[in-house]
């Protein structure tokens, strides 16, 4: 009895597999053997070594096709690991352009109440305290549009499953770090904004059209 042994698709179900001693006679000719190694450090250092112990116990069978188990279990899973990788760059796309248009969007809406954050601050608001403000008011649509957009991830997360490899759809610590990630970007779209607004001269903003 051994435990459980991942064999062919890494994506899929694992059938039962009977492991057989090789004196034990097949009905079929055996045409390749696969041998694995454990090493400490690179496996492929130990390349020639292995060819060598081969050669002394017989030099009529040939070594070929060495590589890691890391390297083949890449290979299996280019294709997800493809597809990946340009959802990660859409992705980080989408949330830079995001960040962008919310940055162009606070910056506008400073631009135009100019006049009322010169007058709070105559009226003696800390530059600490409007900056705040404008946090805040980003942190409040962020989070608006978060509570939009949850529900609607959970409810499409079932149609990715099967392009996730030992991820669950709804993962909790997956979904904490999209929001995490998020939230950073809208306060981080939001910041030069809000310094921008901190720094107003009352007396300019309070002449200011």
């Amino acid at each position: 009895m051994v435990g459980n042994s991942r064999c062919g698709p890494l994506d899929g179900n694992f059938p039962a597999t009977v492991y057989l001693p090789y004196a034990q006679k097949f009905n079929y000719p055996i045409a390749e053997m696969t041998y694995f190694l454990r090493a400490a450090g690179d496996p492929l250092a130990y390349a020639n070594t292995v060819r060598r112990i081969v050669r002394q116990a017989d030099a009529r069978i040939p070594v070929t096709d060495l590589g890691t188990q890391a390297a083949l279990i890449e290979q299996r899973l280019s294709p997800q690991i493809l597809f990946a990788r340009l959802c990660s760059g859409f992705a980080a796309l989408a949330l830079a352009i995001a960040c962008v248009g919310l940055y162009g969007t606070l910056s506008y809406n400073i631009a135009r109440r100019t006049g009322e954050v010169g007058i709070r601050m105559a009226l003696g608001a800390q530059r600490r305290t409007v900056m705040l403000t404008v946090l805040r008011d980003v942190l409040l649509l962020a989070v608006c549009g978060l509570a939009l957009g949850v529900p609607i991830a959970l409810g499409a997360s079932k149609y990715v499953a099967s392009l996730l490899y030992q991820v669950k759809p709804n993962d909790p610590l997956s979904l904490l770090s999209a929001l995490v990630i998020l939230l950073a970007a809208a306060l981080l779209a939001g910041f030069f904004p809000a310094r921008r607004a901190s720094q107003i001269d009352p007396m300019t903003a309070i002449r200011h059209e």
